[in-house]
């Protein structure tokens, strides 16, 4: 008896669908990258005070965020100005003219600590952060950002002794 087999022919692949999606899928993947940037600030811890500071006549600037206000100090020195919230939240125009001011009397000092309370919003240590940072001087027409305190370190706000205590 004589055995018939059948030819199978090998299937085709059919890769139109694949390939009209990859023709999609590319161009918005690509369209879409450009949208998702990170930004990145470089930001350092405290370091642990020895105890008795090397240098006295020298700034140690220290911002306070409080919920009442910006509370701007030297940390040898004490308070160098309070500044107390507006009613549309706090004033950030103020602590960039301080800062101005300070980085005239103290051209080389470049660090800052911003020590924030418990609870503090984001934005808020965010606007303190770019207030101290930096600035925009007008420079005849234009306007020239001009570096501040660039060496930021953050930190937790002192704890406030309550009210009526000693």
């Amino acid at each position: 008896m004589r055995v018939r087999r059948l030819h199978k022919r090998p299937a085709a692949l059919e890769v139109t669908a694949f390939i009209n999606l990859i023709v999609v899928l590319v161009p918005f993947l690509l369209s879409t990258a450009v949208f998702s940037r990170l930004a990145v600030l470089d930001l350092t811890l405290p370091a642990q005070s020895s105890g008795v500071e090397k240098l006295k006549g020298d700034l140690q600037l220290e911002v306070v965020i409080r919920p009442e206000g910006l509370n701007v100090g030297d940390r040898i020195g004490g308070q160098i100005l309070w500044i107390p919230n507006k009613e549309s939240g706090y004033d950030y125009p103020a602590l960039a003219d301080l800062m101005l001011e300070l980085k005239a009397r103290f051209p080389d000092k470049t660090e800052a600590s911003i020590l924030a309370e418990p609870g503090t919003p984001y934005d808020v240590l965010v606007g303190v952060m770019d207030a101290v940072r930096e600035t925009h001087v007008a420079q005849g027409a234009n306007a020239v950002r001009a570096d501040l305190f660039p060496d930021i370190s953050i930190g937790d706000a002192p704890i406030r002794a309550p009210e009526g205590k000693s």
